[in-house]
């Protein structure tokens, strides 16, 4: 039977380096590098590489932002921190300021503020293992729709990512669950039907924006669209966007 948080647990990793990739940096980078010279063999050389050079290579999501079309990654102490407690973390931050009443553009034009898991009682999803089946899973398709939303991960690329998968620990049902979230239409009715607090919103949405760097329409216009559909407050969204960003630009 699937298990949602170790799905979730290995896409996401923990943010320490050792040595192996995962899900999400077979599906950040086949979707970063598919515009590179080179074939797939070339850029799944490339992708194991990430795990040696950097330790948040061992993080699905962090992986899909070290290997952003811009080139940018996320830095500071989101760095250090890595997997499920980066994004409560980015996410937790950002609604804190929302809250406070600063404004967005403040937030980038300042030095970068440390981010730190959130408190146990922040409502903040921190570890794989303490959310619950409907959300982890919700946040795994997050991920997946966020990568998928311009269209960049083809037939070729699906292949040799679901090829890299049977290497790397993941048993035939995740296998099957993520293969079948690559080929399918994005259900975007399960993923914001899972988050059922505030918090939760906050975290699809920051996981969301963090798989991606959203410099063409169809990127945009899905992260609005899944804005508006979680409900997140215009200004709470463009703290989330000043955050992430902040923390992308500061490495």
């Amino acid at each position: 039977m699937l298990d949602p948080k170790r799905l979730l647990e290995q896409f996401m990793g923990s943010g320490k380096s050792g040595g192996r990739s995962s899900a999400g940096d077979i599906l950040g980078s086949l979707g970063t590098l598919g515009g590179s010279s080179g074939g797939l063999k070339e850029r799944a050389g490339q992708m194991a590489g990430m795990a040696t050079s950097n330790p948040m290579a061992a993080s699905a999501v962090m992986a899909a932002l070290l290997g952003t079309k811009t080139g940018r990654k996320l830095g500071g102490s989101a760095l250090k921190i890595g997997g499920m407690a980066a994004v409560a973390g980015l996410g937790y931050l950002a609604y804190k300021n929302y809250q406070a009443g600063k404004a967005p553009t403040a937030i980038q034009q300042e030095k970068p503020q440390e981010v730190l898991p959130p408190p146990a009682d922040s409502g903040f999803d921190i570890e794989p293992t303490r959310t619950s089946d409907d959300f982890a899973l919700a946040m795994v398709r997050a991920m997946i729709a966020a990568a998928k939303a311009d269209g960049h991960i083809d037939a070729n690329e699906r292949a040799a990512i679901v090829g890299k998968l049977s290497e790397d620990g993941l048993d035939a049902e995740e296998m099957a669950f993520l293969q079948k979230e690559l080929e399918a239409p994005v259900d975007l009715d399960s993923i914001v039907s899972a988050a059922r607090t505030d918090e939760q919103k906050v975290e699809i949405y920051t996981a969301s924006r963090m798989a991606i760097e959203p410099d063409n329409r169809a990127e945009k216009g899905y992260l609005d669209l899944l804005a508006g559909r979680l409900g997140l407050p215009d200004a709470l969204v463009d703290h989330i966007e000043a955050t992430v960003a902040s923390s992308k630009a500061s490495a």
